[in-house]
């Protein structure tokens, strides 16, 4: 996904609604976009999420319902949202905000593919190994190896 350069729109206003569950983020070049709590979730930039090269990517299930507890800044760049579930080590900078509210339904119909190829539901409870970082043993889901 996309990294941030001097030309990257900034958030001008994020608001995170609770009911809803989805942030939305007024950009400086006008693009507005609500970005649903579980896509944020799902393709967190985290390596517990994301591993640590192709292939490694963890599929997430379970999170329709997850909501943000907080969300810190980091830096000028980027924010940390703590989510329901306790993950919280995914930084998302504005270009990668700016991102996943662009390409909401693509993402979404590849969230869903990878679902189907895996025989997995998106409502079911991530395995007790994929919850911690770590699926080991050669499970289906990947993993990272790292303690996150």
């Amino acid at each position: 996904m996309a990294g941030l350069t001097p030309d990257t729109p900034t958030p001008q206003s994020l608001t995170a609604h609770g009911a809803s569950r989805v942030l939305e983020v007024v950009f400086s070049d006008g693009a507005a976009f609500r970005i649903p709590f579980e896509l944020m979730r799902v393709y967190s930039p985290s390596a517990e999420v994301q591993g640590h090269g192709p292939g490694q990517e963890v599929l997430q299930t379970g999170k329709r319902d997850v909501a943000i507890e907080a969300i810190e800044p980091v830096g000028h760049y980027a924010i940390r949202p703590t989510f329901s579930d306790g993950h919280d080590s995914g930084i998302f900078s504005w270009a990668y905000l700016y991102e996943l509210g662009q390409r909401q339904e693509a993402l979404w119909a590849q969230y869903a593919e990878r679902l189907a190829q895996a025989g997995a539901d998106r409502d079911a409870p991530m395995p007790a190994a994929a919850r911690r970082g770590h699926a080991g043993g050669g499970s289906a889901q990947g993993g990272c190896g790292g303690g996150h």
